[in-house]
């Protein structure tokens, strides 16, 4: 891995500042935050819904 040494770190922190400026980069990292987190509320909606569609074996009851 390239980023192994502090000395990347801090030049890939310094190229961000310059790019995207000291102010920009706290509310792109607020909003970046903010779409996981709704990301992540839609993935856990979406797994019991899908465990409700198929039923497991056992929830059924055994036929006679």
């Amino acid at each position: 891995m390239f980023l192994r040494e502090p000395s990347h770190i801090l030049l890939l922190l310094l190229v961000l500042v310059l790019l995207f400026g000291a102010k920009r980069l706290p509310d792109s990292a607020r909003s970046i935050g903010r779409s996981l987190r709704i990301f992540k509320s839609e993935m856990k909606e979406l797994n019991p819904e899908e465990k409700k569609a198929t039923p497991e074996s056992g929830d059924t009851p055994p036929s006679n």
